[in-house]
């Protein structure tokens, strides 16, 4: 995997800083060899951990060249002094670089409401800084993780100007995950020169049809924070928005975010399945995607596919609640492709048990056409089972 994530002049390292737990990787850097062309994407919760509120804040100039991401303690709800240990981390990286604090970004991950310690940051940063290597990045995506059981990474090349250019992604995710811009983290790297405003402009693009269309358990973080650097030493002509390859950059930056989403999904806590919510026949395809919304975080739906029970009930009761506009008698709902009811109706139990089959599989889609319209949208969501209520029911244990 190091191979494969190895992007031009980016380089990575993560190290063992003790910061929550011991014996585990848990303070990662990723650092570009020159100053990167910046863009964000962060939680819209009104609780802020000081590191977004730092991001946000530096992001303005549309620049960076380093990010520091620690997992174990999220620095969230921490008040002025975990601003204060936010800005000052991230200066130990500067000066461990020997760049402008300014370049710097910090993200972290992990419990709400614990204070950061500055000493393990401060004695892990010589080592950490001296074992940056271009093979590193595999290191950032294993030390990233809370909950999750799988390291997440995704790589994509693409033509630009006649220049191949590279991006590669590492995210982490797996409870607390709706996000809205779950704890959940993604960094995107990439060797393509990108105009600012372009870059910020297909970011939001890509995060609208990927990130912020996952939900492992309807809860938003006050972490969740999505970068994308592009340090252009492909030496493509610049993408700007009026540059030809722009679409073919912008697409492949959609299939990797939404790669990496869907690996969140597959890997939330708890999970036995990824289903996609899929919604046609709307008024529009703001009302689909809200329509699907609320059919993947209904926890009564979510519990039925842990049980591989086809209780389309369920599912035709959420899209009531999802305040959208449409005639329950005109509704049709399949399973991949056994339709379960037709016209608000379901189809017997022969149908039935054709559908519970498709629900004992990994994967598999819930298909909803309303009949009132051209709009549509899909979510992607997972089961529920017994294991999610155990491992946060005991998180900071």
């Amino acid at each position: 995997m190091g191979d494969d994530l190895q992007v031009q002049g980016f380089v990575g390292a993560a190290v063992a800083a003790h910061i929550r737990k011991k014996d585990r990787l848990d303070l990662a850097l990723i650092y570009s060899e020159v100053p990167a062309v910046a863009a964000g994407v962060f939680t819209t919760s009104l609780v802020k951990a000081a590191p977004v509120r730092l991001g946000m804040e530096r992001l303005r100039d549309g620049r960076a060249q380093a990010i520091m991401i620690n997992s174990g303690i999220a620095n969230a709800c921490t008040g002025a002094e975990g601003m204060r240990l936010a800005r000052a981390t991230g200066k130990m990286v500067a000066d461990g670089l020997g760049i402008a604090e300014e370049l710097v970004q910090v993200s972290s991950t992990g419990v709400i409401g614990e204070q950061l310690r500055p000493e393990p940051f401060a004695a892990a940063m010589p080592g950490l800084v001296g074992k940056l290597s271009a093979a590193g990045l595999a290191d950032v995506a294993r030390a990233i993780m809370t909950t999750d059981l799988v390291p997440k990474t995704a790589v994509r090349t693409v033509a630009v100007g006649g220049r191949e250019v590279k991006l590669v992604g590492v995210a982490k995710g797996s409870g607390m995950i709706m996000p809205n811009m779950a704890t959940m983290l993604g960094f995107v790297l990439t060797d393509a020169a990108v105009a600012p405003d372009a870059l910020a402009g297909m970011l939001k693009t890509a995060a609208d049809c990927s990130f912020n269309r996952i939900t492992v358990d309807g809860d938003t973080s006050t972490n969740d924070t999505v970068l994308l650097l592009a340090n252009g030493l492909a030496g493509n002509p610049v993408i700007d928005a009026a540059a030809p390859d722009k679409a073919a950059f912008q697409a492949v930056l959609n299939d990797l975010m939404r790669d990496l989403a869907l690996q969140i999904v597959r890997d939330g806590e708890g999970a036995t399945k990824l289903i996609t919510i899929r919604v046609t026949g709307a008024a529009s395809d703001e009302a689909a995607v809200a329509a699907a919304r609320t059919i993947a975080n209904s926890n009564l739906v979510k519990t039925a596919f842990f049980g591989e029970d086809a209780n389309w009930g369920r599912i035709i009761a959420a899209l009531g609640r999802s305040g959208i506009d449409f005639d329950a008698e005109r509704v049709d709902i399949a399973f991949d492709d056994v339709r379960m009811v037709a016209s608000g109706l379901g189809q017997g139990a022969a149908v039935e048990s054709r559908a519970t089959a498709v629900l004992k599989q990994k994967e598999f889609s819930v298909n909803i056409d309303l009949h009132c319209g051209n709009g549509c949208g899909e979510m992607y969501t997972c089961d529920f089972s017994l294991d999610y209520v155990k491992i946060n029911a005991d998180y900071r244990s």
